[in-house]
């Protein structure tokens, strides 16, 4: 493969992910109004070190756990936000 087929998969790859970020948000956005109705708090450090763990342990390279937990920390903050503001 070439730069541009290289270039034109990261292309298609980039729409998958964007769509399951969405699924992803989705969820978070219906569990935030769960914890609203519950009155629980938008952060939960035990689930989210969960998460992590989880990630962590699907890991098959080539990036370091670091790297994939430095995301997906990124990813969590931003749907920390998205219950935050549906408040």
């Amino acid at each position: 493969m070439d730069i541009s087929d290289w270039r034109k998969k990261i292309d298609e790859l980039d729409i998958e992910i964007v769509r399951l970020i969405s699924q992803r948000a989705a969820a978070a956005r219906a569990i935030g109004e769960l914890k609203r109705t519950a009155d629980l708090p938008v952060y939960e450090p035990r689930r989210e070190q969960d998460v992590f763990d989880r990630v962590r342990a699907a890991n098959p390279g080539p990036l370091a756990d670091a790297e994939l937990l430095h995301v997906y920390e990124r990813i969590i903050d931003v749907m920390r936000t998205l219950q935050r503001r549906d408040l």
